[in-house]
């Protein structure tokens, strides 16, 4: 197998980063890593520290080359690629690591505050962008406009403002649009995306290839230690995850708790509303190991989100442990939950209550779903499934490039062997 050097640009990278988005990205380094690639990741520190991330010391070992970028004034820094759409302050370093590592594909992920769409034509080598959120066509990344609703029509200006964002100009002026020109694979992580990121502008074609998850031995026991049945919600307390919209139905469904795992900015309002409500408990970040142990004792994974997710990572999370879902009929979930046939979708109170009730009471018909969970991730989003299909996509775009080499190589399984990443 050829090893391929590959450079990837993303923001937010662990340890310096808040959400999921960059555990995908550096699941993906792993795992390339793991087959036996040459794989840097350069991502802003700046970004991280000026909004309040701690200084962090380094992982692990695990194969990647981390390369984190900080300047001296981080929020100058920042503000300047924000407002001018280019790598102003990290220019210089930035070509330096792409002369020094010769990359064969440059791995473009969210380049938000790392350089904008100035960062898109540097360097030579297969060039790839991942939307891991709308950043594309909304400055503000989630589509939610004006901080309180699902956005169904540009109104751009009056948005940033709202969330009290400078304006970028440059979105006006077609910049965003002509660096996408030099990417040779755009990916989305699910159709609902695609779809959306065609409505609201972008004329480039997008391939849809989801996240994934090794296939790791279900070490973990089911969660033993909790006395009631309970449901469970995983991820960040914000409002747009929409945990707010559960707590009535759990007013009137006295027979499970709701179980609620993570924290956030939102984190104090949702115990305020769930004040004086027994069978709410918050019980913050777990590890792994304990977080894996409660997907298995829950009886279904609740994911409200008011938003428009581009994937929703958790739900094959729990679909790999065999824990059906209960999503909000909204965005990419209903492709998810019902691919997979292991689970539900709500879009009323009734129907989320109808939904826990029918797991809670057929056993026979959850263990049904459980199967189909785990069958459903073995065929769709285990690790060896996904890079053997993002292999394909990059030696089609290889081949479309002209790059017959990279193409043999990644026809020729590139992606398709080594260990799992973890």
């Amino acid at each position: 197998m050829k090893s391929l050097r590959i450079v990837m640009f993303t923001t937010f990278y662990p340890p310096y980063s808040f959400g999921g988005d960059a555990i995908g990205v550096q699941r993906m380094a792993r795992a390339l890593a793991a087959r036996g690639h040459d794989v840097s990741v350069v991502h802003d520190e700046d970004s991280y520290l000026i909004l309040g991330g701690k200084v962090q010391e380094k992982g692990t070992p695990d194969g990647v080359r981390r390369i984190g970028l900080r300047s001296r004034d981080g929020f100058v820094s920042n503000l300047l690629t924000q407002q001018l759409g280019r790598p102003v302050i990290h220019a210089g370093r930035i070509r330096e690591i792409l002369s020094e590592r010769k990359p064969d594909i440059i791995w473009h992920n969210n380049t938000s505050l790392i350089g904008g769409p100035g960062l898109l034509p540097m360097g030579e080598g297969l060039k790839l962008y991942e939307a891991h959120e709308h950043w594309l066509v909304c400055p503000t990344h989630v589509l939610w406009r004006y901080g309180r609703e699902l956005c169904d029509k540009r109104d751009c200006l009056k948005c940033q403002l709202t969330y009290k964002r400078p304006p970028q100009l440059w979105r006006h002026t077609g910049m965003l649009d002509r660096a996408l020109d030099h990417m040779d694979l755009i990916v989305a992580k699910s159709e609902f995306s695609r779809a959306k990121h065609r409505e609201f502008g972008l004329r480039q074609e997008m391939a849809v290839l989801p996240y994934f998850l090794p296939d790791l031995p279900m070490l973990a026991e089911p969660y033993a230690g909790h006395p009631r049945p309970y449901f469970l919600f995983v991820g960040r307390l914000e409002k747009i995850k929409g945990l707010q919209d559960v707590f009535p139905a759990m007013d009137r469904y006295p027979d499970a708790d709701l179980i609620i795992l993570g924290d956030g900015d939102y984190a104090a309002e949702l115990k305020r509303l769930a004040a004086g409500k027994p069978n709410i408990q918050f019980l913050g970040r777990k590890s792994p190991e304990e977080l894996d142990a409660y997907y298995r004792g829950a009886l279904g994974l609740i994911v409200p989100s008011v938003c428009y997710e581009t994937f929703g990572i958790i739900l094959i999370e729990s679909f790999r442990l065999g824990t059906p879902v209960i999503a909000r009929r909204l965005g990419p979930f209903p492709e998810i939950v019902e691919r997979a046939g292991a689970g539900a979708l709500f879009s009323t109170e009734d129907d989320l209550i109808a939904a826990m009730r029918n797991l809670q009471a057929d056993p026979a018909a959850r263990e049904a779903q459980s199967k189909a969970a785990r069958e459903a991730f073995g065929e769709v989003w285990r690790e060896d499934r996904v890079l053997a299909a993002y292999g394909a996509a990059l030696a089609r775009a290889a081949g479309r490039k002209g790059d017959a080499g990279l193409a043999r190589a990644l026809e020729g399984g590139a992606f398709e062997t080594g260990g799992a990443a973890v």
